[in-house]
């Protein structure tokens, strides 16, 4: 899962130069679990780190630009992101 989400901030990095290391791993982890958990509450049967890489990846390519914008407006999500730009989670 590591290297999944590893590419995943690489890509987000790339998307979005408002965002630190630490900042854009936060989000894919978050991202991660927030699809894990909702597909799971669905009563769906898990198809592995690839099929959650793939959603993940989809939610960067579409939103991974303004990430930091909907962080400053949902406080579920500010607490997470609210931290030194260089310290890496």
């Amino acid at each position: 899962m590591n290297d999944y989400q590893e590419r995943l901030t690489t890509i987000l990095l790339e998307k979005n130069e408002a965002l630190s290391y630490g900042q854009a791993r936060t989000w894919v982890e978050l991202l991660w679990d927030d699809f894990e958990t909702t597909y799971a509450r669905a009563g769906r049967e898990y198809k592995g780190s690839e099929m959650t890489e793939k959603i993940v990846r989809q939610w960067i390519e579409q939103y991974g630009s303004k990430l930091h914008e909907f962080a400053g407006q949902n406080p579920k999500y500010r607490q997470y992101l609210d931290q030194d730009k260089n310290t890496i989670n």
